[in-house]
């Protein structure tokens, strides 16, 4: 599977990830993909989306920053894919069970139906679309995780699709990892029905979540999974009192942008305002939740370079959104108070001995949330 899936290129409202967005979520740039997000959170799907903070983005400006921001992210997203292999096989096993009467299975396996053989084929999905794949680390990932399946990674950006491209390519991947240009959740319409849907962080960039999620679940494949990542705690990177302004900064941060992701939701086309029990939106969308889990990730101080690098792409989304803020755009924060603005400041000045380039005691704890339902057959 060479190339490209299809060219159906739409309109794109909001970006969210490959990498993460800056509200909701866990990380700048740790989403699915690999993050063309908004900032700390929000994730990896590409939710849609041109403007960031108001500004035309150049995608392949921006990719290598996705990229880095995702590989930091890389061992949660190999803890899920593993996850979502024993899910899978789990499923087989008590379909299996089913069909020979529920409780005859349940009896002759001792009540461990998950714990028979099942043939690998079972547990790797025919066909995986990374809906919102950004430059294509996870879908690459997951073609390294899953060696039996096929991948597509889907994206409303070229140049991001053709980073995926090329990484396929770099890494042996190519005969199993495409590309298709599209929109979503609608400009998955072309491609064949999916075993697997992979969503990080792009379905809270559509104005109707619940559409979005049952437009998706209409990509499946009967039995297939749709996985979103949506959810999750904020990053932490700093004590709570780290020796600048006053304590408790990123818990200010935290609340600015929540703010400004209620503005951006706000703002999107056909915006519905939407409880967010992911659980029951999946319900709602005729799919069946199976499982929820939550994943890690805990890279102490001192941190490498590319984890610093990756915080520090953070705070600077952080910075972006007060700066937008401050010249009246309304969809950025309610702005931070001027001591807080001071102390972002000196953070992201690597001239200053307590920078974020600089400090010995930055790591990164954050937490990433998946939510796993089928289509049943």
């Amino acid at each position: 599977m060479n190339g490209r899936q299809g060219e159906s290129a739409m309109t794109v409202t909001g970006r969210a990830n490959g990498g993460e967005d800056v509200a909701h979520g866990a990380g700048a740039g740790a989403g699915q993909g690999d993050g063309h997000k908004h900032g700390h959170g929000h994730g990896q799907g590409h939710g849609g989306g041109h403007h960031h903070g108001g500004a035309e983005i150049d995608w392949a400006v921006m990719a290598p920053v996705l990229e880095q921001n995702a590989e930091v992210t890389a061992p949660v997203y190999r803890e899920v894919a593993a996850w979502l292999r024993e899910v899978r096989k789990t499923r087989h096993v008590r379909e299996e069970g089913g069909a020979r009467g529920a409780r005859g299975a349940r009896a002759e396996d001792g009540g461990r139906e998950a714990d028979r053989p099942v043939a690998p084929d079972l547990a790797d999905p025919a066909l995986i679309v990374d809906a919102g794949s950004g430059p294509g680390v996870v879908s690459c990932l997951f073609a390294e995780e899953f060696p039996r399946s096929r991948v597509i990674a889907a994206d409303p950006e070229e140049a991001l699709l053709e980073r995926t491209a090329a990484r396929a390519a770099r890494l042996g991947l190519a005969d199993r990892v495409g590309t298709h240009r599209a929109e979503l959740p609608d400009g998955l319409g072309e491609l064949p029905p999916a075993d697997l849907i992979w969503a990080a962080r792009s379905v809270h960039h559509v104005g109707d979540q619940g559409a979005a999620l049952a437009a998706l679940a209409d990509r499946l494949a009967p039995g297939g999974a749709l996985a979103i990542l949506e959810g999750g705690l904020a990053p932490r990177s700093l004590p709570r009192d780290f020796g600048v302004g006053r304590p408790g900064f990123q818990a200010r941060l935290d609340a600015a942008t929540e703010d400004w992701f209620a503005r951006m939701r706000a703002a999107l086309p056909g915006a519905k305002e939407t409880t967010e029990d992911w659980r029951a939106l999946l319900t709602a969308a005729g799919l069946r939740h199976v499982a929820t889990r939550s994943f890690l990730l805990d890279l102490p101080a001192p941190l490498d370079d590319a984890a610093r690098a990756h915080v520090i792409s953070t705070f600077e989304r952080y910075h972006t959104l007060a700066e937008d803020t401050a010249d009246g755009d309304t969809a950025g924060t309610d702005g931070l108070d001027p001591d807080d603005a001071a102390t972002l400041g000196r953070l992201l000045d690597p001239e200053d001995e307590e920078s974020l380039h600089r400090r010995a005691d930055l790591f990164l704890l954050t937490a990433h949330t998946v939510h796993v339902a089928v289509k049943e057959n």
